[in-house]
């Protein structure tokens, strides 16, 4: 990373077998694996199953695509792409808080997959004063070289949290006295409800919205008012609405 108007982010480039097995298997953050198309080899197989098993992006592409890909023209037929953002804790993003005298806000994402998504809300959290964001580890976008675009440098100021159960955050968070809303077009209308004090914003995916176990947990359901003929918004326009919601009550 560097200051200044410089690029402030940068994606790690893996490339060899033995390397990119290694990555997997230590719980760094690989957003996606390039794979020779129809290999039978069976490290590379062993690399497809492991990446399998943390929901790791998969794209199998010719060995002229690779090569071209290729930094150290030693790729061995496989090529990772992995995360150079260091993730924060849970525990941090409350201490944050804390420092600051401020009633914890912390926006909880179920399941976003477009990184254009997460990188508009990173955005959004980071202006809104939220003091970090809450991902899960899988089926989800992680952080991305497009994610860091488009924060338009939040990523390097809003901490993010990846976590392996999302509904075991909430309540972790629940004992340390955050209370949660979560947006759903069932629910009641924002404006009536009472988003002051220490909370939890949760925002679901772009296709099915929040998970009925993370909703299930969930203290309040808050519906934007929507006056138009479709019946709902991007995940990072809903999400910027009720964050500042949440802010005009805060005063």
């Amino acid at each position: 990373m560097e200051n200044g108007n410089k690029e402030i982010y940068t994606e790690n480039k893996i490339e060899g077998r033995n390397a990119v097995m290694e990555t997997l298997r230590s719980g760094r953050s690989v957003d996606k694996i390039y794979v020779l198309m129809g290999s039978h080899d069976g490290p590379i197989q062993s690399i497809v199953r492991e990446a399998k098993k943390h929901d790791t992006i998969i794209s199998f592409v010719s060995k002229e695509r690779l090569n071209q890909m290729s930094e150290t023209g030693n790729h061995q037929g496989v090529i990772a792409m992995a995360a150079s953002y260091e993730y924060a804790t849970v525990e941090g993003i409350l201490k944050i808080a804390e420092d600051k005298g401020e009633p914890p806000f912390i926006i909880l994402l179920d399941g976003i997959e477009d990184p254009h998504n997460l990188g508009a809300i990173l955005r959004t959290a980071n202006l809104a004063g939220a003091h970090g964001v809450i991902i899960p580890k899988h089926r989800a976008v992680g952080l991305t070289a497009t994610v860091a675009k488009t924060s338009a440098g939040a990523i390097n100021y809003t901490p993010v949290a990846k976590v392996t159960n999302l509904g075991a955050a909430i309540d972790q968070l629940k004992k340390e006295g955050l209370w949660f809303v979560c947006a759903d077009m069932g629910g009641t209308k924002m404006y009536d409800l009472d988003l002051k004090g220490p909370i939890g914003l949760v925002v679901g995916n772009e296709g099915g919205g929040v998970s009925r176990l993370v909703r299930e947990k969930c203290d309040f359901i808050a519906s934007i008012p929507m006056k138009g003929d479709i019946d709902s918004l991007n995940a990072s326009v809903a999400a910027g609405v009720l964050a500042y919601e949440i802010v005009r009550q805060r005063g």
